[in-house]
């Protein structure tokens, strides 16, 4: 499996949170040749499944989800102008001028409307403008008859390779978490015969705005244990010192008090003994992950987390090092192959 491609594979599907379920029938067939089975469910989620053919065995379930932020029309104007709300955490400080594709009944282009610098008053510059009183332009005379109130829309940026193995897209947040559990499931398959716990995956909804794709689908699968994949913050010289990860340093190991920690220890054991690159990310509270909602469902899932650093989260042009998702792979390719559903406090 070529890395590069299958992310741009990913981040070509349009998936805000709530509008998933075309994308998840496709992500679903990138799953079937590594599972037993696979089946979307009715929010979305893609849920596959791998058994170890061991009677009594243990669940291992790989997480990470499959929307992105977007928007979603609320008025239609003359002119082929639509007034918009986001969906999910949007900074409006980089919308406008920014390009984007409404998913109409056929897909539409335009562009956030911005005013020219020469119009602006004094003092204007450098005030963000409400995203309620943006507007996008799409050019469309008949707008009003081709986009209906409620349609979603989402960046239409496409994929920019950068020098350093680094890959610049939207909703790398997180395809990258996906293609990272892809490429472990192929491993996984290849070494079926050897495997002594079931390996569960789910490719969950609505994370952007509830997490509830992660808890309905958790509650279906009942896994022992589980690891959520998803993205952690990537150090720029204008961000903080502190809390971020240098692009190139691997897969960042969560640990913070909803993370179980015999679990998380095996999986720190498991990347030394590999040698493969991790750093600690270390969590006082809430992960703002799926890791922190899966933890209570049903008799609760012991959890870990595994966070893949990305540049200008949130933006439409994410960035991450393939190495990172690489080596996230492998390290759940590694523990998964080894892992007998035991481990210590």
């Amino acid at each position: 499996m070529q890395l590069e491609q299958t992310l741009r594979t990913l981040c070509a599907l349009p998936a805000v949170s709530g509008f998933e379920m075309q994308a998840a029938k496709a992500v679903a067939e990138l799953f079937r040749p590594y599972c037993d089975t696979v089946d979307t469910d009715k929010n979305g989620n893609v849920i596959g499944s791998l058994s170890c053919g061991k009677e009594g065995a243990k669940t291992v379930m790989l997480d990470a989800h499959l929307d992105q932020i977007g928007f979603l029309v609320t008025e239609v104007l003359d002119g082929g102008f639509l007034r918009f709300a986001p969906v999910g955490g949007v900074d409006p400080r980089m919308l406008l001028g920014g390009e984007v594709t409404i998913l109409a009944d056929e897909p539409l282009y335009g562009v956030v409307s911005c005013m020219p610098p020469h119009l602006l008053k004094a003092g204007e510059q450098n005030k963000a403008v409400p995203i309620d009183q943006m507007a996008i332009d799409t050019g469309l005379l008949d707008a009003k008859s081709r986009i209906r109130v409620g349609t979603p829309i989402v960046f239409a940026q496409q994929p920019i390779k950068l020098a350093g193995g680094q890959l610049c897209s939207k909703c790398l947040d997180d395809r990258a978490g996906v293609a990272a559990i892809l490429l472990a499931m192929e491993k996984l398959h290849a070494a079926k015969d050897k495997l002594k716990c079931n390996v569960a995956v789910l490719i969950s909804t609505q994370e952007e705005v509830t997490e509830l794709g992660a808890q309905t689908g958790a509650f279906t699968v009942q896994p022992e244990y589980a690891i959520a994949v998803d993205v952690t913050h990537g150090r720029t010289p204008d961000g903080p010192s502190d809390g971020v990860f240098d692009l190139g340093s691997g897969v960042a190991v969560g640990m913070g008090p909803n993370l179980h920690r015999g679990f998380t220890k095996a999986l720190i054991k498991t990347a030394k003994a590999n040698d493969i690159d991790y750093t600690l990310e270390i969590m006082e509270g809430n992960t703002g992950t799926n890791a922190w909602t899966m933890q209570i469902v049903g008799r609760g899932i012991a959890m870990g987390l595994l966070s893949i650093p990305e540049k200008y989260m949130h933006t439409p042009v994410e960035v991450v090092k393939l190495s990172d998702v690489q080596a996230v792979a492998d390290l759940m390719a590694e523990f998964l192959r080894g892992f007998d559903g035991e481990v210590g406090a």
